[in-house]
């Protein structure tokens, strides 16, 4: 991949999406749905980005459920013919396998496994003892054992996972280049790290997104990759 950043575009408006996405085309690898864009606007709304851009489209919807049901959702999405998915990994084998199975043939299918907005605290009020890292480290053997791609993680776990599955597809979100602001995340690392520890895909929203030139902040971004 020539570019890794995909840049996340969690806005509810349709037309902000789409101004937001011909600004960066040139500049980025590919564009991050999630669920408030999804819900919003569902497959037009994606239709309309993906044609506005020509960029591969990741769409975060992070299937979780029982495993039919995600099966089934994922074969919804097949006419969208999205480049990655993401599940929870926290679905368990059996959902992580039928979701891979159902999903379309050109598409890379990754399991969430601690959301970057959480740290060991949030971890230990769902029930779930050790560190954030060992979490990690569990959730991603139980998606290479389970036929996924790949994961999702924080930076601070990607060079650790890497060395554990070599031939992964790593996305990380919640990147800060060096002196913005943190927001709600928690678990953040610069992209340049993130890349050189193993790092497929660089997920970059707001350092971006809410930039005054965002094409800038994107070519900014890249030269330090």
């Amino acid at each position: 991949m020539s570019n890794p950043i995909y840049v996340a575009l969690d806005v509810p408006q349709l037309d902000a999406a789409v101004a937001l996405a011909q600004k960066v085309k040139g500049h980025v690898g590919g564009l991050k749905l999630g669920l408030e864009f999804f819900c919003a606007h569902g497959a037009h709304g994606v239709h309309e980005v993906a044609h506005a851009a020509g960029l591969p489209i990741f769409l975060d919807l992070k299937f979780h459920d029982i495993p039919n049901t995600v099966a089934g959702a994922m074969q919804s999405i097949h006419v969208l013919e999205p480049a990655i998915v993401t599940v929870h990994a926290s679905g368990g084998r059996a959902m992580m396998e039928d979701a891979k199975a159902a999903a379309g043939e050109n598409t890379k299918v990754v399991a969430v496994t601690m959301l970057t907005s959480m740290d060991e605290r949030d971890l230990q009020r769902t029930g779930v003892s050790g560190t954030p890292h060992d979490h990690v480290m569990r959730l991603a053997e139980l998606a290479e054992a389970s036929g996924l791609d790949g994961i999702v993680c924080s930076g601070q776990e990607v060079g650790a996972v890497h060395k554990q599955w070599k031939k992964g597809f790593f996305v990380v979100p919640g990147l800060r280049p060096a002196g913005s602001a943190v927001g709600d995340q928690k678990r953040v690392v610069t992209p340049r790290k993130a890349r050189d520890d193993g790092a497929s895909v660089l997920v970059i929203g707001r350092p971006i997104s809410k930039a005054a030139d965002p094409a800038m902040a994107a070519r900014e971004i890249e030269a330090t990759l």
